[in-house]
């Protein structure tokens, strides 16, 4: 015959989550083979308490069991899925989160902080040392960072003696937490700082040099160490991150240690070849283009472009070359090309030819 799980644990049938999870502690704690050295009858009973645990706390078996009389599948003998874990989670929530570890230090880090910097390419390019100013929390100079007002001192916890930690019993288990007056510190500041209210520490603005490195690029991160918040009662103090952020610049396009900018052309200078003049970081250069270059052509300026970050060298400037088709033709210009256009109908360029080809191939 089926077991009555709820008659097991002594609720009824309406009872609750959280009325089984209580019946099922203190039946528990009663039949533990821990409490019951050599008892055979109560190392089953606990066996029985667990199993009708682990039906009624599923909500799946426990309809299961309510509409069949049976437990369904994975029910059985023994301790089940709850285990002894289940019994004792609330009991050792605070163990195994930190509590009865002894008493809490009191030094403790101070926080990281991150600032964003913005920079413009050209100082990425040659590397500048700047100024930030950073709001953080620096160590009350009135109490030393202690938190106690000057002249007072720091009083031993009554309640803990200044352990930390007070320990609790729950049948026959003692578990130590930390301690509910103190917080764990094992001492209580009865005359709090008057200037950071027993913080220990007080809002400033730090002015920090800030030195960048040529070639950085965007979104990079500088770790300065012990320019964060200070510690708290002695702790060192945290690490500023800055986060650089390069702005847009009105030419160049940064792709690694390449700079890449679209340089205007007009058709003679395609086909004739000419120089032209660009920029680069810090001034302008010259720029010679073959006779013959095609629209989009990308022509380079080797070592131009922005330094190597972690070796020696640069990047180059990469032109790419943008044909400018002009709006307005005046008499003598139209003329001209009108006799351009009449003099090439013979003869086409290779693009022409293969493109031809293909559309004599394609459609006959």
């Amino acid at each position: 015959m089926a077991r009555d799980y709820y008659a097991v644990l002594g609720v009824s049938r309406s009872a609750s989550e959280a009325e089984i999870k209580k019946a099922y502690r203190q039946r528990a704690m009663q039949c533990h083979p821990d409490r019951n050295p050599g008892d055979q009858h109560a190392e089953e009973r606990f066996k029985e308490v667990n199993e009708a645990y682990a039906v009624l706390s599923d909500p799946d078996r426990r309809a299961h069991f309510d509409r069949f009389g049976t437990a369904g599948p994975g029910a059985g003998p023994g301790f089940g899925d709850t285990g002894f874990g289940t019994l004792f989670e609330d009991i050792f929530e605070n163990f195994f989160s930190g509590g009865g570890r002894g008493r809490r230090s009191r030094a403790q880090r101070g926080e990281d902080l991150q600032y964003e910097l913005k920079i413009a390419l050209e100082d990425a390019a040659a590397g500048v040392e700047t100024k930030v100013q950073i709001p953080r929390l620096e160590p009350c100079e009135a109490c030393a960072g202690t938190g106690a007002e000057p002249g007072s001192r720091l009083e031993t916890c009554d309640l803990c003696q200044g352990r930390g930690e007070v320990r609790r019993s729950h049948g026959f288990l003692t578990v130590a937490q930390p301690c509910p007056k103190c917080q764990g510190v094992g001492q209580l500041n009865r005359n709090p700082c008057r200037e950071c209210r027993g913080e220990g520490r007080r809002r400033a603005e730090r002015l920090l040099a800030v030195k960048i490195p040529p070639g950085i690029e965007d979104g990079m991160q500088l770790r300065l160490n012990g320019e964060g918040s200070g510690g708290v009662n002695g702790g060192p103090p945290g690490d500023l991150y800055v986060r650089v952020r390069l702005g847009e610049h009105e030419l160049f396009v940064r792709d690694g240690a390449d700079l890449h900018c679209d340089v205007p052309v007009s058709f003679a200078q395609l086909a004739l070849g000419a120089e032209v003049e660009v920029p680069v970081l810090g001034g302008t250069t010259k720029l010679k283009i073959p006779a013959g270059s095609q629209p989009h052509q990308v022509l380079r300026l080797r070592g131009k472009g922005m330094p190597h970050l972690r070796h020696r060298g640069h990047g180059d400037a990469c032109y790419r070359l943008v044909l400018e088709v002009p709006q307005k033709l005046n008499a003598k210009q139209r003329e001209a090309l009108a006799a351009f256009d009449a003099a090439s109908k013979e003869e086409r360029g290779p693009l022409s030819a293969a493109f031809f080809e293909r559309m004599k191939k394609l459609f006959g």
